[in-house]
């Protein structure tokens, strides 16, 4: 068959992505022949599984190994392997383009590293680090089971050539035409068999498949989360989480841990240090590794790992597991189900346990994700809520826990009061708090969007009740005011305001502020709502509760308006007036802002 040669361009973000990689100042440029490895070890665990999986794949499996080539004269380097191999359409699919969602944000942060090219490795783009240290690229791969191969090649410059390969044989092999060694850039002699043993041992020793160069096999192949913790340094946890998070960087925490019993397995998890671009990307691959006896069984193992912890990257072991297990067997197993529950608890006990500057980090990375635990995990709701972390009106920077509220809370709080909202800011100017400022209680300050959510369905805390400041009534030590002089306006204002409120009371909760809008104790909140109606879910309308101030002399003064004239045709207009600047005082949104700005500059005009 005639070889159908074409030449074509980069995606766009992947030519820019390239040129990064190219001219990377990244000192260490070693960690190219890391991520080749760790694809070659990804290609070899997806054969083994797929030759498990369908019995019409005809592969050899007796010798898979990866091999490094060196040519000195030439100054080549080939990683081959003789994995799963690709088809051409997967080289254009994965190779040619950024298959990826998330990349324009990927290419921000890279491009706003500057200096700090570090970065790149948050992304796990480690074909592409072959750029950092070779002039041009050649990968020759055949997908196991088919019988043409292709051959795929670039200099990085924004085209490649992809053609057949007849004879290319099982797997993927990448040839480095690589760059002069220049020691001022780190730049090492890559085609010197001692830099890549060297280098092989230090980041790859721990790779369950034969890596060999000139018949020798270079690394120990030793299952790290096997050894006694004792037995492993931090700079070996530190390699192999950089192995199965694709990542760059140190982890925060490692959790090490074995199980004997019933049930045995062994675990090696890693809390990140920096959270993933696509940490809240709905398709984004989550889970642990997941082995049985040392083999290679699942990448991505769901069940492991509930979607809140979705950023814990690690391996686990079983010893009892068939090793021909699906997706949807292990969402059902009963083992690893048990497994889940301990895993669960060890990483929500090293978080209790992490020292406040660890934590902090953890908490600004990863909180908001963290939070969604209470609405999925109601067996560790009360661990979770112990491990939150919240702005508050008692300190302008300081995060408190609900632990440390509850103990410095004034005698006579009997709850513990919140408030949601888009921003610091706009809770702190809301007219919401003023009585909770006055009578000196603490209120925390809500701002994610998932606040609105969870504080819907937790109702306490050590059995302490919740209480928005925002939602039904408040008690704050003294009765609540009677309508008294103002029953009649209350009324009044009821029947005008009706298409917008079901109900115009007195407030005990202003001081300063002439109105704010509340919600009953069990109604949405105005956020809430709006999430639920974007999400198509059908909501009856919400009517909400329009508190005065009797004290404020805009009241009062409409009090006595409506007393002296009832028929006033200017008083309508100004209970409206009131309700719309109660609606921004909270940080609301007017139902029709224009027809507010003509009954506002009309009744400015007439005051001059």
């Amino acid at each position: 068959m005639a070889r159908v040669t074409e030449t074509l361009e980069f995606q766009a973000e992947t030519r820019q992505l390239m040129q990064l990689m190219i001219h990377s100042i990244y000192s260490n440029k070693d960690i190219f022949l890391r991520e080749l490895i760790s694809n070659g070890s990804d290609a070899l665990d997806k054969l083994r599984i797929e030759s498990l999986t369908d019995s019409d794949l005809d592969v050899d499996r007796s010798d898979l190994h990866l091999e490094l080539a060196v040519d000195r004269e030439a100054r080549t380097l080939t990683v081959r392997d003789n994995g799963i191999g690709m088809t051409r359409d997967e080289v254009v699919s994965l190779i040619g383009t950024i298959a990826k969602s998330g990349t324009a944000e990927m290419l921000r942060q890279l491009r706003e590293a500057d200096q700090n090219a570090a970065l790149i490795g948050q992304f796990g783009v480690g074909f592409y680090s072959s750029f950092m240290v070779a002039d041009q690229v050649t990968l020759v791969t055949r997908k196991a089971g088919e019988t043409t191969g292709t051959r795929w090649q670039s200099t990085g410059e924004g085209t490649y050539t992809i053609d057949d390969e007849a004879d290319a044989p099982q797997g993927t092999a990448v040839t480095l035409a690589l760059k002069p060694a220049d020691p001022d850039d780190q730049l090492h002699d890559y085609s010197d068999p001692a830099v890549l043993t060297s280098i092989v041992k230090k980041y790859s020793d721990f790779i369950a498949w034969p890596i060999r160069l000139d018949g020798e096999t270079l690394n120990s192949m030793k299952a790290l989360w096997a050894r006694p913790r004792s037995e492993v340094t931090e700079a070996e946890y530190h390699e192999f989480y950089k192995h199965v998070a694709h990542d760059w960087t140190d982890p925060l925490e490692v959790v090490h841990m074995k199980a004997e019993g019933a049930f045995e397995y062994e675990a090696l998890l890693f809390l990140p240090a920096r959270a993933p671009f696509d940490l809240y990307t709905r398709d984004a691959a989550r889970g642990v590794q997941l082995y049985v006896k040392r083999v290679f069984i699942m990448a991505d193992c769901e069940a492991l790992i509930p979607q809140y912890l979705r950023f814990v990257k690690g391996v686990v072991d079983a010893a009892d597991l068939s090793l021909n297990v699906s997706r949807e067997i292990l969402q059902q197993d009963r083992q690893i189900q048990a497994v889940r529950r301990r895993l669960v608890k060890k990483v929500l006990g090293t978080l209790r346990e992490l020292p406040p500057e660890k934590y902090q980090t953890f908490w600004t990375e990863f909180g908001r994700a963290f939070k969604e635990g209470l609405l999925e995990d109601s067996a560790n709701q009360e661990a979770i809520l112990d491990l939150l972390s919240f702005s508050s009106t008692a300190d302008s920077t300081a995060l408190t826990t609900l632990r440390e509220y509850v103990e410095r809370r004034p005698e006579g709080q009997t709850e513990i009061y919140y408030l949601t909202g888009d921003s610091r800011a706009t809770i702190e100017n809301s007219p919401h708090l003023e009585a909770f400022r006055a009578k000196g209680y603490e209120v925390l300050i809500l701002t994610d969007p998932i606040d609105e959510v969870w504080t819907d369905q937790v109702t306490e805390y050590d059995g302490i009740p919740l209480k928005s400041v925002a939602k039904g009534a408040v008690d704050l030590g003294s009765a609540p005011p009677e309508p008294g002089a103002f029953g009649t306006l209350l009324s009044w204002m009821t029947e005008t305001l009706s298409e917008s409120v079901k109900e115009v009371r007195l407030s005990s909760r202003l001081v300063s502020s002439p109105a704010c809008v509340v919600g009953d104790a069990d109604d949405l909140t105005p956020t809430l709502e709006k999430m639920y109606r974007a999400m198509g879910q059908p909501l009856p309308p919400i009517k909400r509760i329009l508190e005065l101030n009797p004290e404020h002399p805009l009241v009062v003064g409409l009090r006595d308006a409506y007393a002296r004239a009832a028929d006033d045709p200017a008083l309508p207009d100004t209970a409206e007036l009131l309700y719309g600047m109660a609606l921004l005082a909270e940080g609301g949104d007017l139902t029709d802002p224009a027809r507010f700005s003509r009954l506002l500059a009309d009744r400015l005009a007439k005051t001059l």
